[in-house]
């Protein structure tokens, strides 16, 4: 595949210094792009190598005092300008009209190509794309998610897959993520196009600079490139939206528990391994101090690094942590419904469970950063739940040792019984 180049020079007057789309490249400005050097950008910054390429390539122009003021932020007619002229990327089976009515003269080109190659849809927006403003996060993501499935049909299934996933971002858990952009950032992160900041945002509200674009232009003709199902990220999303848990991309050891370990007399037929038949549905408990339900289920293989690693890591494990008897992590969200009352030692018992099992969440450094929902915001000081319908997720064990438990079981009230062994 050809490398996504900028195909008019024109398009080089976009991130001049100046007045943007003037159309002006001051001998100055063409200095500072030759030497890919800036006053403001040191060879120490995070983006330095990705700015140089991206100048390099003709996607941005340095300012005529020698800066390319990596910070500052990118709006929406410019980015579309940008996209709008990456050679490689098809134009969309079905070609929507450019009926914006604030674009100026000199990006209507840009937007409408921008359009063509499926990047923006004209029927998200209300006839204006308020052009001047600063591109956010979110709409960033939204864009080039749009982009990805014009690319492989496949990426367009994996938006609709993760409708129902857990999203590794602080405002997924504190319910700040916007219903209209939880797919495309979903699939943002999946594929590493994009990431969390330091607090653990996602950001979707904040402004994408200039740095940030040059880097998302080499992530994404990189992406392009890549099919949906080589990332493991994007399929432990798809997994958790499909199915409410990441088992069989983590602990593929894990599998339907086979018929000789039931008693003859017992119906094999409602043993299942598919989690989604047992998800959000009201549960068999061993008490009865509340109805159960389980929402999610995530796994973490706490022994691998990079690539291999579950994209939930930083959500829920500190950096080294360790387990007993090469166990993996299980992290459970609960749903509860408490019949009288109940405290935090008897929701332990409900299941009884090793793995799912309702007595404490984490208590990791990360699971506090991201804001997960906590037993603790539940419990009175004595232990006992104020809060009658609580959720929140809680913490396991997933055992592979013959010698302990490894057999994971839960049974609905309708009779479905899931239950996997590890082999």
């Amino acid at each position: 595949m050809k490398k996504m180049i900028l195909t008019g020079v024109t398009a080089l007057a976009l991130f001049t210094g100046g007045v943007i789309g003037s159309g002006s490249i001051g001998s100055s400005v063409e200095a500072a792009q030759a030497a890919l050097k800036f006053k403001d950008v040191p060879s120490t910054h995070w983006a330095a190598a990705a700015i140089n390429a991206a100048v390099e390539q003709g996607f941005f122009q340095g300012y005529a005092d020698g800066t390319f003021k990596p910070s500052s932020p990118v709006t929406k007619a410019e980015m579309a300008s940008i996209l709008g002229r990456l050679t490689d990327q098809p134009n969309a089976a079905k070609q929507e009209t450019n009926n914006f009515t604030d674009v100026p003269e000199w990006a209507k080109s840009g937007v409408s190509a921008a359009i063509a190659k499926g990047f923006i849809s004209p029927a998200n927006y209300n006839g204006k794309l308020d052009a001047k403003a600063s591109l956010t996060r979110g709409e960033m993501a939204t864009w080039l998610a749009q982009g990805l499935t014009v690319v492989d049909s496949d990426y367009k299934q994996a938006l609709s897959d993760v409708t129902n996933t857990v999203i590794p971002a602080k405002e997924y858990f504190t319910g700040k993520l916007a219903s209209n952009q939880k797919n495309a950032v979903a699939v943002a992160l999946g594929t590493g196009l994009m990431s969390v900041a330091n607090d653990k945002n996602f950001g979707t509200d904040r402004t994408t600079t200039r740095a940030e674009v040059a880097v998302l232009i080499a992530r994404y003709t990189s992406v392009a490139k890549t099919k949906p199902a080589d990332f493991q990220g994007l399929n432990e999303l798809r997994a958790v939206g499909l199915t409410g848990t990441n088992l069989s991309i983590i602990a593929p050891q894990y599998k339907k528990t086979t018929k000789n370990k039931f008693l003859d007399s017992y119906d094999y037929s409602k043993v299942t391994d598919n989690f989604s038949e047992v998800r959000n549905k009201e549960l068999v408990t061993v008490t009865n101090y509340a109805d159960v339900k389980v929402k999610n289920w995530i796994i973490i293989n706490p022994y691998v690094t990079g690539l291999n690693r579950s994209i939930y890591y930083p959500v829920f494990v500190d950096e080294k942590e360790k387990l007993i008897r090469g166990s993996y992590h299980s992290f459970v969200e609960f749903e509860l419904k408490i019949i009288k009352s109940m405290s935090q030692l008897q929701a332990g018992s409900l299941l009884q469970s090793p793995s799912i099992n309702a007595l404490k969440s984490p208590n990791s450094v990360s699971f506090s950063e991201y804001a997960a929902p906590h037993i603790n915001s539940s419990l009175d000081n004595k232990g006992i739940f104020h809060v009658k319908n609580p959720t929140y997720w809680a913490k396991g064990l997933l055992h592979f040792d013959k010698d302990l438990t490894t057999q994971v079981k839960l049974i609905t009230k309708e009779g479905t019984d899931f239950n996997v062994t590890a082999n």
